[in-house]
């Protein structure tokens, strides 16, 4: 077993800046030594304690592994989600002006329009608007579900009348409510029809941008189904309109 005495050292230090020193595990240290050591403010490391250390560090420094939470529609993962960007199903995302997350942003202010006429048509006491109200924003609600969940839209009447119905009633009032046409909705047929007509308008404009929405590269719908739910809500909100004119609420 080896000794290391205050000479050696001095012999191997001589002209070295050092802070360290190394040597093997089993070597005898002899008083001196270890007061020359502390006198030059050098560390005594041994060489196995050295490599253990090393190993630590490099144990300590290695990245975590990154475990991606999302998925980008185009590619790409994500551990956290970025602030522009919102879920598109599950755990895909996409940029929040992304024409699915518009037409969902449409969907969802019809719903909250739906909400305000029902509140107003309250203070009218106009209780069989309200009810029929209901019905239309289930419906509207359950056009969200579809989309969002990507399953089809199975709901084919409104207001008590079936799609085929709906069309023929909004094309042709006078046959089947005995009423006109409301080609220029005014303020003088009062706050219901008016806000009726608002709803009508802005079914419309979700409409469209379902369309947008949902089309192949040569332009042709993809969500059928959307596509016609939304157009019989229009047309349903033309219907209570007429309804109202022609006295089917009182």
């Amino acid at each position: 077993m080896s000794v290391l005495t205050e000479s050696t050292l001095r012999a191997k230090l001589k002209n070295l800046e050092i802070k360290e020193f190394e040597i093997e595990k089993g070597v005898i240290i002899t008083p001196s030594a270890r007061q020359y050591l502390q006198d030059k403010n050098i560390k005594l490391i041994y060489k196995d304690e050295k490599s253990k250390e090393a190993k630590n560090q490099n144990i300590q420094s290695e990245p975590k592994g990154f475990i991606p939470k999302y998925i980008h529609i185009n590619g790409g993962v994500f551990e956290k989600k970025p602030e522009h960007m919102t879920q598109l199903n599950k755990n895909k995302l996409v940029a929040k002006d992304h024409k699915r997350i518009i037409f969902r942003g449409n969907v969802d202010s019809l719903q909250a329009k739906i909400l305000e006429v029902q509140i107003q048509c309250k203070s009218l006491n106009e209780m069989k608007v309200v009810k029929e109200l209901e019905e239309v924003l289930s419906y509207v609600r359950k056009v969200l579900e579809a989309e969002v969940v990507e399953s089809e839209f199975s709901i084919k009447s409104l207001i008590g009348l079936n799609y085929v119905e709906l069309r023929a009633y909004s094309h042709n009032p006078k046959k089947h409510l005995n009423t006109d046409h409301i080609i220029f909705p005014s303020c003088d047929m009062g706050p219901v029809v008016v806000a009726l007509n608002a709803l009508r308008a802005q079914s419309r404009e979700v409409e469209i941008s379902a369309y947008q929405a949902f089309k192949n590269g040569e332009g042709e719908p993809t969500r059928m189904d959307l596509a016609l739910a939304l157009n019989r809500l229009s047309s349903c909100f033309y219907i209570m309109m007429c309804k109202y004119m022609a006295g089917k609420y009182k």
